[in-house]
């Protein structure tokens, strides 16, 4: 397959790339996941305090 001509000194490999995605991805999965978790936290407080 052909490449186009990069002027960048230092291109990023295929590998990098898709290790900062992966990285990229897993930060979101988490935040994702801590954001799921203290809406059900919160949700179930405030169904607490309003028994």
């Amino acid at each position: 397959m052909a490449h186009a001509h990069s002027t960048v000194e230092n291109p990023v490999s295929e590998d990098a790339f898709v290790a900062d995605r992966q990285r990229m991805f897993d930060g979101f999965c988490s935040a994702t996941t801590y954001s799921v978790v203290g809406t059900i936290v919160l949700l179930a407080l405030m169904g607490f305090f309003l028994l």
